[in-house]
């Protein structure tokens, strides 16, 4: 497979994680994300605004997580977000920490 074959399809399975996190599957909480793969919604969108400003391509965290919300974050939270338990809470703290550290 050549590169830019490679390339194109890397975009289109990037694509349909991204649809289908904002419009299939909006039930599934970011805290349950973290806790169980190390990576949630506000992970992509840091990605993906890390890889724009690394091209030059300025581009704001708020951008970015709209580029994976289909909103802003403050509807998404009032639309889908649910209350997490407290142990979710304590289980997301060390998930945080280990996965993202001080880049988030």
């Amino acid at each position: 497979m050549d590169d830019q074959t490679r390339i194109e399809l890397e975009a289109a399975a990037f694509r349909a994680l991204r649809e289908h996190l904002m419009e299939k599957r909006t039930d599934v909480q970011n805290i349950d994300m973290m806790n169980l793969a190390g990576f949630c919604r506000n992970c992509l969108s840091r990605w993906y605004q890390e890889a724009a400003n690394e091209r030059g391509i300025e581009m704001g965290k708020e951008e970015a997580r709209e580029i994976f919300y289909g909103m802003t974050m403050d509807e998404w939270k009032a639309n889908y977000q649910t209350d997490a338990s407290p142990e979710k809470q304590d289980a997301f703290k060390t998930a945080f920490a280990e996965n993202v550290g001080d880049k988030g």
